[in-house]
C-alpha cells in the first residue's frame, strides 16, 4: 500500500475530504507551514501524526524547502499531496518529488493559474469554471492534468457562491485522484504526460452553460 504525506497551511478542507474518504493508501503524516493551522487538530482527531515546518522560522524559500523536505522524507512517502499549502516551492524541491507531488487548483487549468481565480473568472464572464488536480512542476500551476471538474457560472454568482460550488467539486475529485495514484491507475510518464488507466467519461457527456434550448 502506498504512503502519502499531506501538506497544509490552514483549515485544510481538501485534507479533511481525503481523511474522510476510504483511500487505498497509508496517510503517514499531515505537515503544516503554520503552527496555528486549524487542520492540524482535525488530523490529530483522526489519529494522523502531525508536524509543523513554519516558514517564518527560515530566512528564505531555499532554507524552508530544505527543512520541509527533510521532514517529509522521514515518512518515506510515495506521494506528497498539497491541500491548501500556501507556499510557492523551489524548483529543487519540486524536482525531488517529480511525478509524486500533487496539487489541486481552483480553476480549469491552464486557465487562471495563480490566485483570485473565481474573481477573475467572473470578471471575464466565462460560463464554465471549475477545478483541476495536477502533477506539480516548476512551472507554477501548469503541471500535467490528472482530473478536472466543471461547474456552470450562474448569472447571479458572487465570488463566494462560485467558490463554494467549486470547492464542493474539489472535495469530490481530489480523493478520486489520490485513489487512482495509489492504485497505479494514473502516473506521470517519461514524456511528462499523464498515463491513465482510469475509466473514461460516457461517450458524448458534456457540460453546456447556459444549457441548450429544447426544440
Amino acid at each position: 500500500m502506498k504512503n502519502i504525506v499531506i501538506l497544509i497551511s490552514g483549515r485544510g478542507s481538501n485534507m479533511q475530504a481525503l481523511l474522510n474518504d476510504q483511500l487505498n493508501c497509508n496517510i503517514k503524516a499531515v505537515i503544516s507551514s503554520r503552527t496555528d493551522a486549524a487542520g492540524l487538530d482535525f488530523a490529530k482527531g483522526k489519529g494522523i501524526p502531525v508536524a509543523v515546518v513554519a516558514n517564518r522560522d527560515h530566512p528564505d524559500r531555499e532554507h524552508f524547502d530544505a527543512a520541509l523536505l527533510r521532514e517529509i522524507d522521514r515518512f518515506d512517502p510515495d506521494f506528497v499531496i498539497l491541500a491548501g499549502f500556501m507556499r510557492i516551492l523551489t524548483e529543487k524541491f519540486v524536482m525531488h518529488y517529480k511525478g509524486r507531488l500533487i496539487n489541486i487548483h481552483p480553476s480549469l487549468l491552464p486557465a487562471y493559474p495563480g490566485i483570485h481565480t473565481h474573481a477573475r473568472a467572473l470578471a471575464d464572464g466565462v460560463k464554465i469554471h471549475g477545478c483541476t488536480v495536477h502533477f506539480v512542476t516548476p512551472n507554477l500551476d501548469h503541471g500535467p492534468i490528472i482530473i478536472q471538474a466543471a461547474v456552470p457560472v450562474l448569472d447571479n454568482d458572487t465570488e463566494q457562491s462560485l467558490s463554494s460550488r467549486v470547492l464542493h467539486e474539489e472535495h469530490r475529485i481530489y480523493p478520486q485522484a489520490v485513489r487512482w495514484l495509489c492504485s497505479g491507475k494514473v502516473r506521470l510518464g517519461m514524456d511528462g504526460k499523464v498515463i491513465s488507466g482510469s475509466s473514461s467519461n460516457p461517450q458524448g457527456s458534456s457540460l453546456i452553460s447556459p444549457s441548450l434550448e429544447v426544440t
